[in-house]
């Protein structure tokens, strides 16, 4: 009697799942090994100029302005009569 040929694709299928499984992994390790680590906490940092624009420098301090905190208004103005 002959053997029936599905042990022989059991097989092959296996070889072929264990290849996949191998190329993913080297792919995985390689995008690991080249991944870029992070970056320093000065890269990251971010500053507002005087114009309200995000830069990568420091501001000048000698650009600074002063404000005092008792002249900034929070909250929606009273309103004022009407003049018929």
């Amino acid at each position: 009697m002959a053997r029936s040929k599905g042990t022989s694709d059991k097989r092959e299928k296996e070889k072929q799942r264990q290849k996949n499984n191998a190329k993913r992994r080297r792919k995985w390790k390689e995008r690991r090994a080249n991944q870029a680590k992070g970056k320093t906490l000065d890269e990251m940092l971010a500053y507002v100029d005087e114009n309200g624009n995000i830069t990568s420098t420091p501001p000048d301090p000698e650009k600074r302005k002063v404000v005092n905190a008792e002249d900034i208004d929070i909250g929606v103005p009273k309103r004022e009569a009407e003049d018929p």
